[in-house]
């Protein structure tokens, strides 16, 4: 299936043209896929979202979160000092790492806590009044008559 072509997806459609680079870019990095640290996306509600990062080894002042456009990127940067000490195993991987997250239209970021060697980033999707679902009323005619050409005709 690697010979996906996405041009007849572009042809066919208007305005899905970011739905169609997103595959692109799953097919393109689904071999590379990185795998540190690990993650959990969990939906705590209907409408509400956490990213759970193993962060092992990492202070909040190591981590950082920004939202960029449509993407969350989580970074974690720690200087590279042992404080003298010695390790017979280093098993605690504390390497430099930068996740990036997709976030569908309208879910923002609504905080982010780290305790016990966890990160977790609360999201919620606030839809606009706009967009939401709205009952049209139809209205019932009394008479039934219709117009023609300016003049009420019989039905």
């Amino acid at each position: 299936m690697r010979a996906f072509d996405p041009t007849q997806l572009y042809r066919a459609t208007v305005g899905f043209d970011r739905m169609a680079d997103m595959l692109d870019r799953v097919m393109a990095s689904d071999v590379q896929a990185p795998t540190y640290p690990p993650y959990n996306i969990e939906k705590v509600d209907e409408n509400a979202y956490r990213i759970s990062i193993a962060v092992a080894g990492f202070s909040a002042d190591d981590l950082s979160i920004e939202v960029k456009e449509s993407a969350l990127l989580v970074s974690a940067r720690r200087e590279d000092g042992d404080d003298g000490r010695t390790f017979l195993h280093r098993g605690i991987a504390t390497r430099a790492f930068e996740r990036r997250f997709h976030l569908a239209d309208h879910v923002k970021v609504t905080g982010a806590t780290h305790a016990d060697g966890m990160l977790h980033i609360d999201l919620v999707r606030e839809i606009p009044e706009a967009l939401k679902p709205r009952r049209i009323e139809i209205a019932r005619s009394a008479d039934k008559h219709t117009l023609v050409e300016g003049r009420p005709e019989a039905a």
